[in-house]
């Protein structure tokens, strides 16, 4: 279980990373709140008490911070929508890693990655106070079709909010409703709240106690964390 977690928190680190310059007018700054629901899973009480239920996306200018907590390890992913780079921070209980990326080592990724196919949808869905269209998102990995349903909102941010994300990077607005699939276990994001705030710089920048590394290294030390 460990492991899954491990693997899970990796693959948020991918998915999840987002910011939002405002398409038109004065960017957004402040606070998304998302809910995590795990549905036609066949996990017991006692696995799922140990996975997220809630993330929460920092948003200032052109970065972004995702939160997350899961089993005794904390997830922020800081990305710069204007750099193209993202940073990973991942505190273990009391171990805390930096894992950088920049443009070009993003762009390597997203090329290991099979192409989706959008269908854009006239269907729409009012989600924390925002009217959001539908999209229907279908990618097939190695002869594995698999179709994602996505609500998004081009109020907060246009497409280049979703430039590191391999499924859903051609969707042309901020993603309030969408899910993922890691290691047959199916999460849904379901965005509750949007609050408008102000927030501190200091917030978007790497902790002077987090030890910088690669995530090969990262995988290694706890024993691959891919199994």
């Amino acid at each position: 279980m460990k492991k899954i977690l491990f693997a899970i928190s990796f693959a948020l680190c991918a998915l999840l990373c987002t910011s939002f310059p405002a398409s038109s007018g004065k960017p957004f700054e402040g606070v998304i709140t998302f809910k995590i629901t795990y549905p036609d899973n066949k996990i017991s009480e006692s696995q799922m008490a140990m996975f997220p239920k809630v993330l929460t996306v920092s948003v200032k200018g052109s970065k972004a911070r995702t939160d997350m907590e899961l089993s005794g390890m904390k997830t922020v992913e800081i990305t710069d929508c204007v750099d193209k780079t993202k940073v990973a921070l991942l505190n273990m209980m009391g171990q805390k890693y930096a894992i950088k990326q920049n443009a070009a080592e993003i762009e390597k990724e997203l090329g290991k990655e099979a192409k989706p196919t959008v269908e854009l949808s006239s269907e729409t869905k009012v989600i924390a106070g925002y009217t959001c269209k539908k999209a229907v998102v279908t990618v097939n990995d190695d002869g594995v079709k698999s179709t994602y349903e996505v609500y998004y909102s081009n109020e907060l941010g246009s497409k280049t909010v979703n430039f590191d994300n391999p499924l859903y990077k051609e969707i042309d607005g901020v993603l309030l409703e969408f899910s993922m699939k890691n290691r047959d276990i199916n999460m849904k994001f379901t965005a509750t709240s949007i609050e408008k705030k102000s927030l501190s710089a200091k917030d978007f920048e790497i902790p002077s106690d987090y030890t910088v590394t690669t995530q090969d290294e990262l995988k290694s030390k706890f024993g691959g964390g891919t199994e």
